[in-house]
């Protein structure tokens, strides 16, 4: 994937997340988005106090299965990649 192809996908992410919804955000310096790699895991959130990963647009866009991607990572992450 092309720089430009990247930037488009993190835009488009970032239009459509839900991350500021969460039980488990923690306002800081971040927009979310942590289910894309070049973004990953926040370096705010800690605790995991529940999670509407599965309830997000990404999710479904993206077909992701796993969760927390805030606390765990992005997809790829969570599957060893």
């Amino acid at each position: 994937m092309s720089p430009e192809e990247m930037e488009q996908k993190e835009e488009m992410v970032l239009s459509m997340c839900i991350c500021s919804s969460c039980p488990s955000w923690v306002e800081c310096d971040e927009k979310g988005g942590y289910c894309l790699p070049a973004i990953g895991k926040s370096n705010c959130i800690t605790d995991e106090s529940g999670c509407i990963c599965g309830g997000c647009p990404v999710t479904e866009e993206l077909r992701l299965k796993n969760v927390y991607f805030c606390t765990r990572g992005s997809e790829k992450e969570q599957l060893g990649m």
